[in-house]
Parts: structure tokens; sequence; C-alpha cells
């Protein structure tokens, strides 16, 4: 599935990044189904405590169910795994192996997104190429540990004004801010407890995806 950049600021708009933490027993592919049945329009895989080889397994099962349901697949982190698993997408953060090393590997493979909490950040993914702009945390969050300091929606404001590729906001997004996110300039918003803490996941989707297509 290639992907050109007016099909990825599309698909960013409910965008899931995965953490089996919160699936309290759940099964992983059931989830997945259930939040894209519900309308995610993209799937991360993000296990940032799974080893090499969990880590392709979760991936090869989430290749299988977007490919069916015809949503892209995006790889946290490891290019490896991306590209053994024909993942759509990477993404990157600015510790991580630089855009230029990656998109030299990947080649026309994958497009790349990259994380930035600053316009300068976000200006130098563009400069070398990024397809979209992963921008946060815009509030304070706790699922991910390295979030750093919040940007809040002015700083999410300031990333969106100063790039022309696509934004996808991350960072504490919830049914009660997600609004005010996508009028700051977001193409969509990334979010991993709004529906994987939930107790429905399908429903948790639906009323997200709601919120920010009105």
């Amino acid at each position: 599935m290639i992907h050109r950049r007016d099909d990825i600021r599309r698909d960013l708009l409910l965008y899931l990044c995965t953490d089996q933490g919160y699936l309290g027993g759940r099964s992983f592919a059931g989830v997945i189904e259930e939040a894209i049945a519900g309308g995610v329009t993209m799937l991360q895989i993000r296990e940032k405590d799974a080893c090499t080889r969990e880590f392709f397994e979760t991936a090869r099962v989430a290749r299988g169910i977007t490919k069916a349901r015809r949503i892209p697949l995006v790889v946290n982190d490891r290019l490896d795994v991306a590209l053994a698993v024909e993942a759509d997408g990477l993404h990157i953060g600015q510790s991580d192996l630089p855009l230029r090393a990656a998109r030299k590997i990947a080649g026309s493979k994958l497009f790349i997104g990259v994380s930035a909490g600053t316009v300068e950040d976000a200006l130098a993914a563009e400069k070398d190429g990024a397809d979209y702009i992963g921008a946060g945390a815009v509030f304070p969050t706790g699922s991910k540990d390295d979030a750093g300091s919040a940007i809040g929606l002015e700083g999410l404001a300031r990333i969106c004004a100063a790039i022309r590729i696509p934004v996808a906001a991350i960072g504490g997004i919830s049914l009660a801010n997600a609004a005010e996110v996508m009028k700051a300039g977001a193409a969509g918003i990334a979010v991993i407890s709004a529906i994987l803490a939930q107790q429905d996941i399908k429903a948790a989707s639906e009323a997200l995806k709601a919120h920010i297509n009105g």
C-alpha cells in the first residue's frame, strides 16, 4: 500500500498506538479489530517492553488485521521489524535512528513520521523528508515515560503553523480535549489510553471519531 501525503493526512485522523499493558487479559487481535471497527484510521505498534521476537509477532498479527481492514500499519522505532512485516510506515523519535539513515535503508517502502516537541525539531524533520510529525506531548500523559514537558495547545498550534506536512497530536488526548486539539491545526490525534484503557473499545473509538469529525 503506497501512501501519498494526502492519504497520510487523512489516515492520521484517529491514530491508535498500542500498549498491551492496557489490555487487562483481553485479546490483542480482538481489541485491534474492535478499535478499527469503531473508526481507528491508522495503527502504530508501540511495545516498549517487548523483546524483538515478541515485537515482531505482535506486528505480524497487526499486519494481518490492518491489511484486511485496509488501514496503514506503522511500527514505532524498529525499522527492521517494519520491513520484516511489510508495514506501511515507521515512526521515530528524536533519540532513534536518524531520519536520513532510516530513509536510506527503507527507500520508498515506508512512509516515515517523526516525533517533535518544538518548532525547530519539526522544521528539521520536514527538511529531512519526514512525511508527518507526531507533536507533543500536548498534555501531561502517563502513557509515555519519555514524553517530556507538555507543549500545550499553543505549542501544538505553533508547530502546525510552521510546517506543511501533516501533524498528529499526541499526549494526554481524550474525549474532553480532542476537539480543541483539532482546532489547533492537527490533522488528527494519536491516542493510547483514550481507547485501550476503556471497557468498550469500539464505543470509545466511535466517540472519539465523532468528536474530531465534527
